[in-house]
């Protein structure tokens, strides 16, 4: 039978270490999810708690009864699906073509590539020319004017021009043009890699908010960013009878609400690690190691 290691006195101080930094990273969440099945009433006894001492989803109801929470959900899914769908097939195409040497002016592409880091065209210049496109107040202009990410496009570049030139070579003397080669080797040897920085614009797409809250006024396709800002904007201003009872007809505890509705935002999200843990490791290591 092995021997069981022994932790040293270090260890065990590490351990306490990064577990009490764990606690306290994790607690402010868990403090959200408490308030939100709580009520203002019991918040303001007992806080701060570690469990709810009245077990009130007055808060979630709220936010299942109004019909814009719905709205604003569809459109985050929509923007978050084809969002990213989009992302990763524009930047692996792109990333692919400029990591291949043989491409005529490949330079002055990576310097106008990398010039976009450091500079933007303004606020004011790119509303007019989201405006001119007809963008505004579509779900398109939360999804086309961030087609690709320059820093993440820069390290699929690295990673595409790290792969063995012996594949390429070899796939081209059997006859593959570039569209095989990257469909049918490149991208299925690199699963960590695409999940990693699916995952990372998957996250981007859900958490997004600047776009639609310039470009989009109609409130029927504003997205679940912009609803959970609404509900804690005028929940936080309007804190009489008539504005507490315009989501439920009814007593609305104002805390509650705001705080069920980080909740409903946040686990979605939330989901989609479990999925991808398995390639998520081994993606963020991608480029770690040179030999």
């Amino acid at each position: 039978m092995k021997q069981k290691k022994r932790l040293s006195a270090f260890e065990v101080c590490l351990y306490l270490v990064f577990g009490v930094l764990a606690a306290v990273t994790l607690y402010p969440f868990y403090n959200v999810l408490i308030v939100s099945l709580s009520n203002t009433v019991t918040s303001a006894r007992y806080s701060p708690y570690l469990y709810p001492h009245v077990f009130d989803l007055t808060g979630y109801r709220a936010i299942v009864r109004d019909v814009y929470f719905f709205k604003s959900l569809a459109t985050t899914l929509f923007v978050t699906a084809v969002g990213t769908s989009m992302n990763m097939a524009f930047s692996v195409v792109a990333a692919y073509v400029l990591s291949r040497k043989r491409l005529m002016g490949r330079g002055a592409l990576l310097g106008a590539i990398l010039f976009t880091m450091l500079f933007s065209g303004g606020l004011i210049p790119t509303y007019l020319v989201i405006c001119d496109l007809g963008l505004d107040n579509t779900v398109w202009s939360m999804i086309l004017p961030t087609m690709i990410s320059t820093y993440y496009l820069i390290i699929m570049k690295n990673y595409f021009a790290g792969i063995p030139a012996s594949l390429e070579e070899a796939a081209r003397i059997d006859g593959a043009n570039d569209a095989v080669i990257l469909t049918r080797i490149f991208v299925p040897i690199s699963k960590p890699f695409m999940a990693t920085f699916a995952l990372f614009y998957a996250v981007e797409r859900w958490n997004g908010w600047w776009e639609a809250f310039l470009y989009i006024n109609k409130k029927d396709i504003k997205p679940l960013q912009i609803y959970l800002r609404d509900i804690l904007v005028s929940f936080n201003t309007q804190l009489g009878s008539q504005a507490q009872s315009v989501m439920t007809g009814g007593k609305v505890f104002v805390q509650s609400v705001q705080m069920a509705a980080i909740v409903v935002t946040m686990v979605p999200i939330l989901c989609l690690y479990p999925f991808l843990q398995k390639y998520f490791v081994k993606g963020v290591m991608i480029g770690s190691v040179k030999e």
